[in-house]
């Protein structure tokens, strides 16, 4: 039997880059997947990954900045596989470097809301379900970003330091009803969210570049899947409120 078996875990931005390393590896370990991202090609090549294995995953096309389209993926996995364990707050996009005195309402608002609210809003509506039966599991993906101050620009480096500190409201508010929620901080990571950022800020990308040099080299997709796998079984049912660096020990400098 593998870890997750007869585990349903919904796993947003499953098109590309770590989502997608996590849909393929719960599924490995026996989840039902609802795979959710905004990119209908990338994900329909994320289903197709997982089945031809000969494993679950069902594709849910998602703009997790929309209300009504999260409310429908959780409903998704209920209507698909008849409950749902684990959700991945994965989704994400990143800003262009810009310290404050250039960032623009209109990116800072952007990055927020996909970075942050969108995670709120998931959980939210995941937790209508874990409350009811009493446990699940909630993983978001946050950043080095959220634990430090340079490591990018002041809308996305504010929206993940929201994320953890929404994980760790969460995990303590929701222990006492069998909820667990756990973020992963991943460092340089191999994946397509750089296609996210727009023109770089030169100020920003400068300041941030100084601790560059210390950097280790990229991540794997894999390597950050394999702790994902971790925090959502039951291997870590005593792990609650952890934010884990998964970053090669670039925040050890």
């Amino acid at each position: 039997m593998g870890q997750l078996t007869d585990k349903v875990a919904i796993v947003t931005g499953a098109g590309s880059g770590m989502g997608r390393s996590m849909a393929e590896l719960f599924a490995k370990e026996g989840a039902k997947v609802v795979a959710a991202d905004v990119n209908q090609d990338r994900l329909n090549e994320t289903v197709k990954a997982v089945t031809d294995a000969g494993n679950t995953a069902v594709a849910v096309p998602t703009d997790v900045t929309n209300e009504a389209q999260v409310t429908a993926m959780v409903q998704a996995a209920v209507d698909h596989y008849g409950h749902l364990d684990i959700l991945v707050n994965n989704a994400g996009i990143m800003d262009n470097m810009s310290p404050v005195g250039t960032l623009t309402t209109e990116l800072w608002d952007k990055v927020m809301t996909v970075n942050t609210t969108s995670v709120m809003l998931a959980t939210r509506e995941a937790l209508r379900l874990f409350t009811k039966q009493k446990h699940g599991v909630i993983l978001n993906i946050a950043s080095v970003g959220g634990i430090a101050g340079g490591r990018a620009g002041a809308a996305y480096t504010a929206s993940k330091h929201a994320v953890v500190g929404l994980t760790k409201n969460t995990a303590y508010m929701y222990e006492n009803q069998g909820i667990r929620t756990n973020a992963i901080a991943p460092g340089g990571i191999k994946t397509n969210i750089a296609d996210s950022m727009g023109d770089i800020n030169h100020e920003g990308l400068s300041r941030q570049s100084i601790g560059m040099p210390l950097s280790p080299q990229p991540g794997s997709g894999d390597e950050i899947a394999q702790t994902a796998l971790f925090l959502v079984s039951d291997a870590a049912s005593y792990v609650n409120g952890v934010i884990v660096p998964v970053d090669g020990g670039w925040t050890s400098y």
